[in-house]
């Protein structure tokens, strides 16, 4: 069965030929293909800010959309070059956790690592298996190559923790788990943990950062308060942000990803 769309998601910024190089590789193997780029500005080496990202958008691309993602300080080590296959999609990459998160909510079949040659390029460097490895790989799927044709089912792969708000009587201790270019602070407390203690748009909240507090109502737009205020809202993928309208939140509490968070109500 071949496959018309490729993503991809990197490290590498914009400013060098590593992306392209990819590009190229995968159009001469399948012409026919489609690439979409998610992003190339994951924080360098920020496998955990990568898989956010992956796991965000990866459900609102087609069935059978092949996913390539680079976020690789390992890259020439003994880690293994994988293949997720999950229910809807493919995912392609390094095996540091970077894949896992999304392929999980992907509902993730088998695991392979990546073991047949003749579907690499002819010579592979030790740090650049992006275009060596991961870039042909996913151009021979894309033309219909099954993924076990490629490589070997293993049972041992590396998934990151991704920590889970503790909800207690009177409040909600979560993470800060990605800050996006707005400066938006973004939390690991979902809209459906909100819902548990009946906190809905309107209610008012008191937010702990940095042991500074904050009373804040919890708002459907960040119109809905004056420039430059704080305010609560939930975002676009049901999580509990905190921004400032036509500001940044992160440089007003100096936080960074990682940080706890208190919602108290």
């Amino acid at each position: 069965m071949k496959r018309n769309i490729i993503t991809l998601l990197t490290d590498f910024g914009e400013k060098d030929p590593y992306v392209a190089a990819m590009k190229g590789v995968i159009l001469t193997i399948a012409p026919h293909v489609k690439i979409i780029d998610i992003t190339h500005n994951i924080t360098k080496f920020n496998i955990r800010e990568g898989a956010f990202i992956l796991a965000s958008i990866i459900k609102y691309f087609p069935r059978n959309t092949i996913h390539v993602g680079v976020v690789d300080p390992g890259v020439g080590s003994l880690r293994k070059p994988i293949i997720a296959v999950t229910k809807r999609s493919i995912l392609i990459g390094p095996d540091n956790g970077l894949l896992m998160l999304a392929a999980e909510r992907e509902g993730l079949l088998k695991v392979l690592e990546i073991r047949r040659h003749k579907f690499l390029l002819e010579e592979v460097s030790y740090t650049f298996h992006g275009r060596d490895i991961f870039a042909p790989v996913a151009a021979y799927i894309a033309n219909g190559v099954k993924p076990e044709e490629i490589g070997e089912e293993v049972e041992e792969y590396v998934k990151l923790p991704f920590p889970k708000p503790r909800i207690l009587k009177k409040k909600i201790i979560g993470e800060i788990i990605h800050i996006d270019d707005f400066g938006n602070i973004i939390t690991n407390i979902s809209i459906k943990e909100l819902q548990k203690k009946s906190i809905s748009i309107g209610s008012e909240i008191t937010v702990e950062i940095h042991g500074e507090k904050e009373k804040l109502n919890l708002k459907d737009s960040y119109s809905k308060v004056e420039v430059e205020q704080t305010l609560a809202i939930i975002d676009s993928f049901n999580l509990l942000e905190i921004a400032v309208n036509q500001g940044n939140a992160a440089r007003k509490y100096n936080v960074k990803v990682g940080e706890k968070i208190t919602v108290t109500f």
